[in-house]
């Protein structure tokens, strides 16, 4: 399985997005981080940004709603034209019912979990998401330091996707780099999201080229 790179935007000229959309038009994906000011203390942008960064990004969206209520709000970020949209367990109603409904709009269903909160009652429903995104710092603020106690949670979700025999993938988020990323990937992560270590990079092409290089090397 191939490491994907996804930087996020959340680190990004937010008065240069487009421009910095383009830096990174060798990643696998964008990750958009959108956040409300309720689910988590902080607040970025929403859905009239995103759909037009959508219009304008040379990569695909990964969109990850750190946001109150998305049984309500998700789908319409795949109508914007996300190529994946990602909710938290800890906010959905109906993760489920959210799950299938992002499917049939087209987008990929993802379902992020936060450092404490545990996978395993997802484990029995991994056939309804394309994605687990097992954050590595706590959602709101980017630039933080990863953290380790992730890597077993990481390493239970990967051994469930291979059991169920399920193209499911493992997502990180937060605090990763060149020091964390073999590790991350170690433990059966396949997608990187990576913010201030791309774009704080003298060459953020390059910079991606090499987290990808040093995450094949331990995926699994």
């Amino acid at each position: 399985m191939a490491a994907l790179i996804n930087p996020s935007i959340l680190s990004a000229d937010f008065a240069n997005l487009e421009r910095d959309l383009q830096a990174i038009s060798t990643a696998d994906s964008a990750h958009v981080d959108v956040m409300d000011n309720h689910f988590v203390p902080n607040l970025t942008l929403g859905l009239p940004v995103f759909e037009r960064l959508a219009q304008v990004s040379p990569v695909p969206l990964d969109g990850h709603l750190m946001i109150d209520d998305p049984d309500r709000w998700a789908p319409a970020y795949a109508e914007a034209g996300a190529a994946s949209v990602t909710f938290h367990a800890e906010a959905a109603q109906a993760p489920v019912r959210l799950a299938r409904e992002l499917r049939r709009l087209g987008a990929r269903a993802g379902v992020a979990l936060r450092p404490a909160t545990p996978v395993e009652p997802f484990l029995d429903l991994l056939a309804e998401v394309d994605l687990i995104l097992v954050m590595t710092v706590e959602p709101g603020f980017g630039g933080q330091s990863f953290i380790e106690g992730t890597l077993p949670k990481i390493r239970r979700a990967r051994q469930a996707v291979s059991e169920a025999g399920l193209d499911v993938q493992i997502q990180v988020d937060g605090g990763v780099s060149r020091d964390t990323i073999e590790r991350a990937a170690d433990a059966g992560a396949n997608v990187f999201v990576a913010g201030s270590a791309v774009f704080g990079a003298d060459d953020v092409a390059g910079e991606i080229e090499v987290l990808r290089e040093m995450a094949n090397r331990h995926t699994h």
